[in-house]
């Protein structure tokens, strides 16, 4: 006898709607359940993936009996993913060495940092991080869910100016990170820093700057060794503190607000020519 275990991150599927989401849920959860009791003999010699789009064009013809099972799973999945977070102005995606999505991310964190008493002089969102596209329009738990699918939480931290320089080489040496609006950064094609300033200034050795960033990249993830240095951390544990709840509350404070939601690219990172 053995288990069969499915790892699936919906993240990497590329889904138009939302029922589309809801029917992979749930077909999933009923073959889990399934096959966990499944009697065999045989055993598993190798395993290979392959990426599939999947789309709205899989809904155009759906089999009335399979509909009919899901109906209750996919009314669970809906209730949860469905609610209206806010308004999206446009399409955001991910590119380097900039992009819409990458600019809001970080300044977003910015962003959250009154709620935690701090007022860090950068943000920084790493491109890793972000899972998926954000859509245009009426933007959903479940949107906000795929771009920052991880428990990654806030943090804040300190670094001496000739450590943030460092930490911006490195920024550098993988073709762009996000960062906030703050930052301004020039690099070569090759990947080097040429120049970066803070708030319109060049940045002081000596200085202490504050930063927020994801947890997760304190200890140095992709690349970016410099944040192992960080003193005076502030990183809450608690999940509350989920950069995806955080996005969610920018998103709902927006629309309180009657404001949708926007970012452009607009030179934080260039490519020296």
């Amino acid at each position: 006898m053995f288990s069969t275990y499915f790892f699936v991150s919906l993240q990497q599927l590329k889904l138009k709607t939302m029922k589309t989401r809801a029917t992979i849920f749930c077909a999933l959860a009923a073959t889990m359940m399934l096959t966990s009791a499944c009697k065999s003999h045989y055993q598993v010699a190798s395993v290979e993936r392959t990426r599939i789009l999947v789309d709205n064009r899989y809904d155009k013809q759906p089999d009335a009996k399979i509909t009919e099972f899901m109906k209750p799973y996919k009314q669970q999945v809906d209730s949860v993913m469905g609610p209206v977070v806010g308004q999206s102005a446009r399409y955001m995606t991910k590119n380097r060495p900039e992009s819409e999505l990458s600019n809001l991310l970080s300044d977003i964190l910015v962003w959250a940092g009154a709620k935690y008493g701090e007022k860090p002089d950068f943000g920084l969102y790493n491109m890793g991080g972000i899972r998926a596209d954000l859509p245009k329009g009426p933007v959903t738990y479940g949107d906000v869910l795929d771009v920052a699918p991880f428990e990654n939480k806030i943090a804040f931290g300190t670094l001496k100016g000739s450590e943030v320089l460092e930490l911006f080489e490195q920024i550098a040496s993988t073709g762009g990170e996000g960062v906030s609006k703050s930052v301004r950064m020039v690099i070569t094609p090759d990947h080097k820093l040429v120049s970066v300033t803070i708030n319109g200034e060049a940045i002081k050795p000596h200085h202490n700057y504050r930063l927020t960033t994801i947890d997760y990249l304190l200890g140095g993830s992709d690349k970016m060794e410099a944040l192992k240095k960080c003193r005076d951390i502030n990183a809450p544990k608690e999940k509350a503190n989920n950069t995806r709840f955080i996005i969610m509350d920018y998103f709902r404070e927006m629309q309180a607000q009657g404001k949708v939601v926007d970012a452009e690219v607009e030179g934080r990172i260039v490519i020296e020519h």
